[in-house]
């Protein structure tokens, strides 16, 4: 139907071309214009081919909920500030306190996919954040910001909607199609079943110059190009082509990881969207870009506040997380902070702070003194040992990057974060951040859970935070 809506619009321009033709004998600037048209019809069409060729992956099944689905439509309903007692159930019978939304992050700072169901694996939930885009920073450019650092070789380092002129990753959202031998055409020696699956990156359109977006622009506005571009990777390098995917340092925070480089597969639009965003902001010293997929035995291994392997039998690891495999965040107490600060930001959605497990139920902040939790299914005992533990090891310390709209990509000078500082600064190993929601770290390697699970505290207590930096020490990057 696309391929003949553009058809017959460009045999219409066509078919009139004689009598216009005709017409504009005396008159070349009629002919340009026609020529013009032509050409934007005929740029139209080449977009839409191009579209069809991001098709669905063969073999392959989306995971997640479609971006017009979300647990969290009703998130602003003001009934969600008033907690309930751990034990009750609401008017249709279902716990109280339970999951009210899960979120898998495959690519760092990029959007979030809602799910119903997560398998919950040895870094967090299953795809989440084993991906970052990453900046090359040159010994001269380190030295600038850092004069220490100026014998250090070139590097790559993970970037973050906290960085300067990064904060449209936001903008960019990906689908996580996984094999499925139910699907049609499913076969073993498909390219997109030997790397276990495919993420499709969909991110705004940017053109190469003025003519060209404007031509853009006035095909989305018509509906006849989306506003989105895309391209896809493999979730993991097949495994007759590793080579093609240099293993490279990435450093974050203190640590560098190995990961596999990503850099062959982004488009030259995808640098231009993101070089359109560090023009603006006339960033210095901006370094090429690249995509990391972590390596899976080179995962960070954690410690700090998590328990270790004498508790677990096994060392707590993650991805390119922050600091602990899972972010768990209350509905109430998000609800909290938007009442302070609704002046500056009328609506604050609890997407802006980017958890894995949002909880409904607990009265604000009810969640500061958890230490650990149990996740079972809304149809079991809730007294007994079934269910998933999770360990409740801190407080989530905030930075500024909640500040950044997940919906536009704009970052708002002061809040939420000047709201949070102003009266959530409350754990004592950490006195110069605001604190909210809670790390945790799962006391199994595989386990599920579900939107609608039954949230129980096992066991309560005080946190002290365990700071990663020494005090005046400062890592560049995230």
């Amino acid at each position: 139907m696309l391929y003949l809506q553009t058809y017959l619009s460009i045999l219409i321009v066509a078919a009139s071309l004689p009598a216009m033709l005709e017409y504009a004998q005396q008159n070349a600037a009629i002919i340009n214009t026609i020529l013009a048209i032509v050409g934007a019809l005929f740029f139209i069409y080449w977009v839409r081919v191009q579209s069809f060729s991001n098709a669905a992956p063969k073999g392959c099944q989306k995971i997640g909920l479609s971006p017009k689905q979300s647990n969290l439509n009703d998130e602003y309903d003001p009934t969600y500030a008033n907690g309930g007692p751990e034990n009750s159930t609401d008017e249709q019978g279902h716990p109280a306190w339970r999951i009210k939304a899960l979120f898998t992050y495959p690519i760092k700072s990029c959007a979030g996919i809602e799910l119903d169901t997560a398998d919950i694996v040895s870094t967090g939930l299953a795809f989440d954040r084993q991906f970052c885009f990453a900046e090359e920073v040159t010994p001269a450019a380190a030295s600038r910001k850092n004069p220490s650092s100026s014998n250090l070789g070139t590097s790559w380092i993970a970037r973050t909607l906290r960085n300067s002129g990064f904060n449209k990753l936001a903008l960019v959202r990906s689908e996580i199609w996984v094999p499925d031998s139910s699907v049609p055409g499913y076969s073993p020696d498909l390219e997109e079943v030997k790397s276990q699956g495919v993420i499709m990156l969909y991110y705004p359109h940017i053109g190469h110059n003025a003519l060209h977006s404007f031509f853009l622009t006035f095909g989305i506005y018509l509906n006849l190009i989306g506003h989105e571009t895309s391209f896809r990777i493999p979730l993991v390098p097949p495994p007759d082509s590793e080579k093609a995917y240099p293993l490279t340092p990435v450093k974050i925070w203190k640590d560098c990881p190995l990961a596999y480089d990503y850099g062959k597969h982004i488009p030259d639009s995808f640098h231009r969207f993101l070089a359109h965003q560090r023009d603006s902001e006339k960033r210095r010293d901006s370094g090429r870009i690249t995509l990391f997929r972590v390596h899976p035995s080179n995962y960070r291994e954690i410690f700090r506040n998590a328990p270790g392997k004498k508790d677990l039998g096994f060392q707590p690891t993650t991805g390119f997380a922050d600091a602990y495999p899972l972010h768990i965040l209350s509905l109430s107490s998000v609800r909290d902070v938007a009442a302070r600060c609704a002046s500056s930001l009328p609506k604050l959605s609890i997407r802006r702070f980017r958890a894995n497990i949002i909880i409904q139920g607990p009265g604000a902040f009810i969640e500061d003194n958890w230490k650990r939790i149990r996740i079972s299914s809304a149809e079991e005992n809730r007294t007994s040992t079934n269910g998933t533990t999770i360990h409740t090891v801190c407080r989530t310390i905030r930075c500024k990057l909640p500040n950044v709209d997940p919906d536009t990509g704009i970052r708002h000078p002061r809040e939420p974060d000047q709201t949070l500082r102003s009266y959530r600064v409350i754990d004592a190993g950490e006195r110069a951040y605001a604190c909210l929601g809670m790390q945790g770290v799962p006391a199994v390697q595989e386990s599920r859970v579900r939107v609608g699970d039954a949230v129980s505290v096992l066991e309560t207590g005080e946190h002290f935070y365990v700071k990663m930096l020494a005090p005046g020490e400062v890592v560049e990057g995230v």
